[in-house]
């Protein structure tokens, strides 16, 4: 794990543990932006601020600069209210990709906190192969079944810290090089 990864990995317990969390606004953009400005401010320039610039990954295309304010909006309208509702805001918002960097670590937070707000549950990450999750994400903008799955089968309503954390720490890990 790079220096960037421990400060945000440290960055990210503390959202937890001093209760800002409970500041974050659940399920719209200015509230992944608040995430993700908590996570990397001091890290990027750019920390929390919705990208100007175009991005890709592999092969695909990110959502298009041009569009990108506009599909954001788009996203933040989906209602939260099933597992369904809830996997295809989050497969959206992974399109839209809205950061230069640190969006995965980001949206995972932001997709906990709207399960908890719904559902009354968060996902154990830990539990989560990162090659299948990130093949299931690469797949979900075609189709949503294998990520749904994946998080279905591992949503659990243990809510203390250490299993945050260990989830957080997980969620970190699917970002590394291996």
């Amino acid at each position: 794990m790079n220096e960037i990864d421990k400060k945000s990995l440290e960055n990210a317990k503390n959202l937890f543990s001093s209760g800002e969390i409970n500041n974050i606004e659940i399920g719209t953009t200015k509230g992944l932006q608040q995430i993700h400005k908590y996570l990397f401010d001091g890290l990027y320039d750019f920390a929390g601020i919705i990208r100007k610039e175009n991005i890709s990954k592999g092969n695909f295309r990110f959502a298009n600069t041009l569009y990108l304010d506009e599909a954001l909006k788009k996203i933040e309208e989906m209602p939260e209210s099933t597992l369904e509702e809830v996997i295809a805001k989050y497969v959206e918002m992974n399109i839209a990709h809205p950061f230069l960097e640190g969006n995965g670590r980001s949206t995972r937070i932001w997709l906990d906190l709207i399960l908890k707000k719904n559902l009354n549950k968060i996902v154990n990450w830990k539990n989560i192969d990162k090659k299948l999750y990130l093949q299931a994400m690469e797949r979900s903008p075609i189709n949503t079944l294998e990520i749904k799955t994946l998080i279905e089968n591992n949503l659990i309503n243990d809510f203390c810290l250490e299993s945050i954390f260990k989830g957080i720490e997980t969620s970190y890990y699917y970002e590394t090089n291996d």
